[in-house]
Order: structure tokens, then C-alpha cells, then sequence
């Protein structure tokens, strides 16, 4: 293939048999989301009823999917995993204008259309939506072989890229003949899937694109920057084989393709820290807390090696990193779920308290901060010995910031109500190892800034759930916003707070109105 080409964002595929079209089909429905169109064009026999049923299953979850050719009822719907899909072959349509009938155009913002001859539709599918796909003999291996060349516009390029490349990289790990199975993500921009090869050894892929930057916000930086978020794979890279080299159980990177943003790392396999009930096990917690001590006892470097000639830079949690976060609840969780929005004078008053206490804050030595220490990320492994047992994924947004900040992650769990003792616990268990290490630890000390680091996270979290209904379009966030208000007020009730909690009680009452009745009762920091 030309560079033009490369650059045009079309792809040539030589496909030697079936089971390469199969493998296709896998990589294209990887990447496919509702809205997406699929255009599948080719003489008879081309194969592109063949790439469609396999698309078609693999969206499904269904090896075994019976789908029938659409050339009669010219358009078959299937429910699936991955929301609505339509297969239409239009062989029969003579007229665009026939698709008005068949209700194609109006599904297609809510569903994924894969489309066999795909012309006749003339201007009626929207171009910018469409992967074009264009199948057909391949002269060097007649009887099997076919060429598949794909094409797609701006919003498909580094779809396209990143769909090639990951074959690309699993075919040369050793895992061409493994199942992929897509992984449900979080709030983030990555994707993963899970990989299981024929005999059940499975590994995960990591599909973590480069950050595009947003609009820029403060000093002429998008806020990803201002909040030292990860740009790219190469800082999970680093910290991972950080973690490593001092025992912990990240996982082990199989394969890697930085420039494209791909990992193929271990699978730590799905048993986490809660129980049946989704209530946190205390014993997983407190050995995660006695990690995160034993973390912090090193003397742990701001700069890793990523690759030959490449280093990441550890970046500092510093006051405008813990500003921007704690604004979003004045940007976010104000006007949207408060319903107050705020003169200038009051948010700089705001501003004013906090910055006080990030000064406090930034006087302590800093370490790792791992950021998300919290159930989601954390992984039971039972096979394995002390400290190993806990593993640890999600940490490419790494900082070096205070000692406390990664244990309110666990202590007070924005995914799962933490119980007031249990938080205690960890704080007494965190307290103790440290104290093993170092005698004269500043338990008290550490709980005053416990404290401060909770109500900075929490705050935080609250805009940024709010953030997630209201710009994204994602409600399910808020279901979460009780608990992260009843932490808040947790933290609120340490004196070094008080002056915050002074400005939340008079801008913010809503925090304070008729908290839940069977909310944990508040525990005391003060002497922790």
C-alpha cells in the first residue's frame, strides 16, 4: 500500500482464507458503536455475506447466530449485546428512494447498519458514518483468498489504524487464534477486550490512543494537562513496570505498540475485593492498605524507563492539579444537581480555602500516587503470596503527590459504601506498617490530611459525575452521587475543614439536606 493511501486512511488486507475473514470480522466489530455504517461492496461472490454474518456474531456474542441472507426481506434485525444491528442487502432496490420504506435511514443513529451493495442506496447513507469496505478475488489464491480494502473518512482513520494495528500485534504475540471478547470500560477514552486462545489462556488488550487534546482553559492548556492526565500508553507502561520491580502485581506486558497506543498485558482475571453482595471484604481492603504502606516506605524515583531512548516524567500533584479538580463542582455539580451558580466573588473564596490547604498538603514529601486506588482496580489473587495478592491495574495517570490521597481512594471507595469502621480499620492498619517501619510516623498528622485529600476527591468526584449526566450524556453516574456527598460531609466534619465546611453549608446547602437515614455514622479522624 501507497503512503498516500496510509494517509487517506485506506487499508489493503490480504485474506488468505475463511478463517482470515472471521478474524476480519472480529476486528471490525471491535471497533463498531451504533451510528456506525458498514458498506460492503464486491462482484457476486466477493465474500460480503460471508464478513457480514461474522460481523453479525461477533457483535452478537453467537458463533452460532443463524443469520440468514437479507436479499428477500432486504433488511434482518438483531438485538445484541452491543445494541441494535441491521443487515440489509439491497441488491433488489432499485431507487434510494425505496429506503424510505424499509426504515433504514431513521435507525441510523441508534444502530449499526451493515449494508450489502451499499450503491444502490445512492447519497442515502450518510458519508461521514461509513467504513467502506470493498471485497474481491485475489488473483495469487483464487480458490480461498480474497483482498479486502478499507476505507473510511476523518472519523474513521484512527479507528482503522488502531483496528490494523491490533491485529497487527496479536498475530505477532503469538495470539491469532485467540476469541476477542469486548470488555466494558469505565469513564475514560481506553477500551479493552479479552483474549482467550483455544486452549483458555487469556490476556487482555489495551486500546489507549493518544489524548487528544480539548479546548484549552487555563494558561493556554486543555484541562487534561492543568490535571497531569496521562497523554498517552507510555506513563501505564512506566508505572507498571514500576510497580514490578518492587514486587507488586500489575500486570506483565506481553506486547506493545506505543505509538499506536496498544497493550497486550496479563490477565489478572476478575475476582476483586467485594463480595457476592458487592460489599467490600475487609481482610482484601486492609491488605491493600498494608500495600499502599509498604509503597510509601521506598524512596521511589520521579522519572521510569518506558522504552530505549524513551522516559516517563513522573508529573508533580501540584496546587493547580488539585485546584482545577475541585472546581469542577462549582463548573458541574452546582448549577446541575445544587442549582446554584455562583458569583465570581464566592468561587475566589472558595479558591482562597482550598489554596490554604494545599499548601499544607505540599509540604509533605511526596510518592507514587496511583490516583485510583478503589475497587474497580483492584484484583484478588488468591495463588499468590503476601503483598502479591492484591493486583493493581489503572494507574497510568500516576503523580507525585501526598501519602493519604491513594488511601481515601480505598477508605472511602466512590463505587461502594465504605462503612465508617471499616475506614478506621484501614487507617489503623495503614498507621501500623508504616509505624514498623518508622516509629515515629505522624498517625495524627496523616489522618488531618486524610481528611483534606477526602473532601478534595470527593469534590472532585461530584463534579465530575455530574459532569458525566449532564455533558456526556451518562446518568448512571449519579446513582453514586449519595455516597460521594456522604463522604464529603464525612471529611467536612475534621476541624482543619472547618472553614470549608462553613462555605459548603452557605453555598452549597444542598450537601446537608436530610442525608439518608440509614448513612453510616460519621467517624472521627481527630486522633487516628
Amino acid at each position: 500500500m501507497t503512503e498516500e493511501a496510509r494517509a487517506a486512511g485506506t487499508h489493503r488486507l490480504l485474506l488468505a482464507d475463511e478463517a482470515a475473514t472471521t478474524r476480519l470480522a472480529a476486528d471490525i466489530a471491535a471497533i463498531l458503536k451504533p451510528g456506525d455504517i458498514v458498506a460492503l461492496s464486491g462482484h457476486l461472490g466477493s465474500g460480503k455475506s460471508l464478513l457480514a454474518r461474522a460481523i453479525l456474531r461477533e457483535l452478537a456474542g453467537d458463533p452460532a447466530l443463524e443469520a440468514p441472507s437479507p436479499t428477500f426481506t432486504l433488511v434482518q434485525s438483531y438485538d445484541t449485546p452491543r445494541g441494535p444491528v441491521l443487515h440489509a442487502d439491497l441488491y433488489r432496490v432499485r431507487s434510494p428512494d425505496e429506503l424510505d420504506d424499509l426504515g433504514l435511514v431513521e435507525d441510523v443513529d441508534q444502530a449499526v447498519i451493515l449494508v450489502e451493495w451499499p450503491d444502490r442506496a445512492g447519497e442515502r447513507l450518510p458519508a461521514g458514518r461509513r467504513l467502506d469496505i470493498v471485497l474481491d478475488v485475489d488473483p495469487d489464491n483464487p480458490e480461498t483468498g480474497r483482498i479486502a480494502d478499507l476505507a473510511g473518512g476523518v472519523l474513521w482513520k484512527q479507528r482503522l489504524a488502531i483496528a490494523v494495528a491490533a491485529r497487527r500485534l496479536i498475530d505477532k504475540a503469538g495470539w491469532g487464534a485467540a476469541r476477542r471478547d469486548f470488555m466494558l470500560g469505565d469513564a475514560s477514552t481506553r477500551a479493552y477486550e479479552r483474549l482467550t486462545r483455544p486452549d483458555g489462556e487469556t490476556s487482555v488488550l489495551m486500546i489507549s490512543p493518544p489524548r487528544p487534546d480539548g479546548p484549552p482553559i487555563r494558561m493556554g492548556k486543555p484541562y487534561s494537562a492543568i490535571a497531569h492526565l496521562a497523554e498517552t500508553v507510555e506513563a501505564f507502561v512506566a508505572m507498571d513496570r514500576g510497580l514490578r520491580s518492587l514486587g507488586y502485581s500489575a500486570p506483565e506486558i506481553l506486547a506493545e505498540d506505543l505509538d499506536t497506543g496498544l497493550l497486550l498485558i496479563e490477565d489478572l482475571g476478575s475476582e476483586g475485593v467485594l463480595d457476592a453482595e458487592g460489599r467490600p471484604i475487609a481482610e482484601r481492603y486492609e491488605a491493600t492498605a498494608r500495600l499502599l504502606a509498604d509503597l510509601h516506605r521506598h524512596t521511589l524515583p520521579a522519572i521510569l524507563p518506558v522504552a530505549e531512548g524513551r522516559d516517563h516524567i513522573i508529573p508533580a500533584y501540584d496546587k493547580q492539579a488539585l485546584a482545577i479538580e475541585t472546581e469542577l463542582i462549582l463548573d458541574w455539580y452546582g448549577p446541575h444537581i445544587a442549582g446554584v451558580t455562583l458569583p465570581a466573588v464566592t468561587q475566589a473564596e472558595f479558591g482562597r480555602i482550598w489554596g490554604s490547604l494545599f499548601d499544607e498538603i505540599l509540604a509533605a514529601p511526596p510518592t507514587w500516587t496511583l490516583r485510583d486506588v478503589h475497587s474497580p482496580n483492584l484484583i484478588w489473587l488468591p495463588g499468590r503470596e503476601g503483598l502479591a495478592r492484591v493486583g493493581m491495574i489503572d494507574f497510568q495517570d500516576a503523580v507525585l503527590g501526598h501519602p493519604a490521597y491513594d488511601l481515601v481512594a480505598l477508605g472511602q471507595d466512590a463505587r461502594v459504601d465504605v462503612p465508617a469502621a471499616l475506614e478506621l480499620r484501614l487507617l489503623a492498619a495503614y498507621g501500623s506498617a508504616r509505624r514498623a517501619e518508622l516509629p515515629d510516623f505522624d498517625l495524627a498528622g496523616f489522618a488531618r490530611a486524610y481528611a483534606i485529600l477526602g473532601a478534595q476527591r470527593n469534590t472532585k468526584i461530584a463534579g465530575i459525575f455530574a459532569r458525566l449526566d449532564r455533558r456526556d450524556g451518562k446518568p448512571g453516574y449519579l446513582r453514586h452521587l449519595p455516597r460521594i456527598e456522604a463522604y464529603l460531609r464525612r471529611n467536612l466534619e475534621h476541624p482543619a475543614l472547618a472553614e470549608l465546611k462553613g462555605w459548603y453549608q452557605a453555598h452549597m446547602p444542598k450537601l446537608f439536606e436530610a442525608p439518608d437515614e440509614a448513612e453510616q455514622p460519621e467517624p472521627s479522624l481527630r486522633g487516628a
